[in-house]
């Protein structure tokens, strides 16, 4: 069988497809069709190359499923070669039935396990590492790198590492790493929208819209273009590692949750976080962002969610849904405080605030990444532009909990071992 590869992947990519450098690093805006290309691209080179495997890295293991594994899968219906290939789900891995061949699948939350994965037929050469803004740091990057893939290969195969992102943060440690400078077998590539010939009228009028109404989001989302930090409301935050119930001084923190409904035109967003007003720290640890969310799915979703028993300050101008929710389970359901001079006064007092999100908050970080003020002729006012602020609203909303809150440093009587006690666990105290 002959297959067109031109036809099959389309333009745009020519130099990307053919690149051997070490580090194969792919910045794209929505649409691009990075991923997809990509996923075209190693199967292609691993029936040319029978010797060669492959390595799919994500943040997560569990989002390789609706990700990587599902669009390799694609890669090989669009080839015409599914019959060549046996995906399974449990290990997760594909293999390629003339050969042996074998695409791995791992999560980046144990990055010493990944070092020590093999293949018993051929080498492991090549790395795929989709969402790679999703890796918070450098470090933990080397240290995989270090290790996979290793060792020598012989001619013709090359050892290769992709990642491939989209640019929400120009602070993030893949420009300085990869973008800032100039290093040898080091090949950057950045394509937007407009390589893609498979989207339709429907979908380019998408992008012209968000050209005209939200600028900032379409440099990113649209163009490929690194997040910029001039005009940023909250310029104070950063991706971090943490776990929840092991931060420093827990006495300190009081968990908050927020949330701000929408249905079709709007996502129905919740977060939670840990504040810590006494030094001026918050943690957001936990969110949902979703489109097409009924009041019932919402109550379900905080249920699953183990969120039930909690305080949520939500939207006052839903006082139907807040009360729906009620009845759904969410009891202490409780409206948050809107009227003249709030949503300025809620941003100012999470200002004073250095606000650490978990790399697994992705939505979070989208959001802090490109809120920020109005632009016009005459430059920056102090109104925040619209568009992608719905987890923004939802944690102004979680901080007035903060209002009245004053921790008390830990006694004998009231810690153990450092931990707070079961009962203020419950009611929000960590």
């Amino acid at each position: 069988m002959t297959v067109d590869l031109r036809a099959v992947v389309g333009g745009g990519y020519g130099k990307f497809w053919r690149c051997r450098s070490r580090y194969r690093v792919l910045k794209g805006g929505k649409a691009s069709k990075k991923s997809t290309t990509t996923a075209l691209n190693f199967l292609v080179r691993l029936m040319r190359y029978p010797e060669a495997n492959l390595l799919v890295i994500r943040r997560i293991m569990d989002t390789h499923r609706s990700s990587t594994f599902a669009q390799l899968q694609w890669a090989a219906a669009r080839l015409g070669v599914s019959h060549l290939w046996k995906a399974t789900l449990s290990p997760m891995e594909m293999t390629y039935l003339p050969t042996g061949q074998k695409i791995l699948f791992r999560g980046f939350d144990d990055v010493y396990k990944i070092a020590s994965t093999t293949v018993t037929h051929g080498y492991l050469c090549w790395v795929w590492v989709e969402e790679a803004f999703e890796i918070e740091s450098e470090e933990a990057f080397d240290t995989f790198d270090l290790s996979v893939p290793r060792g020598e290969v012989p001619p013709p195969l090359f050892k290769q590492t992709t990642l491939t992102f989209n640019p929400w943060s120009e602070h993030h440690w893949l420009k300085a790493r990869f973008f800032d400078k100039t290093a040898e077998n080091v090949s950057t590539f950045t394509t937007d929208y407009r390589c893609n010939e498979f989207l339709d009228d429907a979908d380019r009028a998408v992008f012209d819209r968000m050209k005209r109404d939200n600028p900032r989001r379409f440099a990113v989302a649209g163009r490929g273009e690194w997040g910029i930090a001039d005009g940023l409301i909250y310029d104070n935050w950063a991706v971090a590692e943490f776990t929840i119930d092991r931060l420093p001084e827990a006495w300190k923190y009081r968990r908050v949750y927020g949330l701000d409904y929408g249905y079709s035109n709007d996502p129905t967003a919740f977060i939670a976080a840990a504040v810590n007003p006494v030094d001026r720290v918050l943690y957001v640890f936990d969110e949902f962002k979703c489109r097409g969310l009924l009041n019932s799915d919402i109550a379900e979703r905080l249920c699953k969610m183990g969120y039930d028993g909690e305080r949520i300050r939500a939207d006052s101008a839903e006082p139907k849904s807040n009360e729906e929710l009620r009845r759904a389970g969410i009891y202490r359901i409780t409206p948050a405080s809107k009227g003249a001079g709030s949503l300025l006064h809620g941003i100012a007092r999470l200002q004073e605030y250095r606000i650490l999100v978990h790399p697994n908050c992705r939505e979070t970080i989208k959001e802090l990444s490109s809120y920020a003020w109005e632009k016009t002729a005459a430059g920056i006012i102090n109104r925040p532009r619209g568009g992608e602020d719905h987890l923004m609203d939802a944690l102004r909303y979680a901080m007035e909990d903060i209002t009245h809150f004053r921790p008390a440093p830990p006694t004998p009587e009231r810690v153990t071992e450092g931990a707070v006690l079961a009962g203020e666990l419950k009611r929000g105290w960590i």
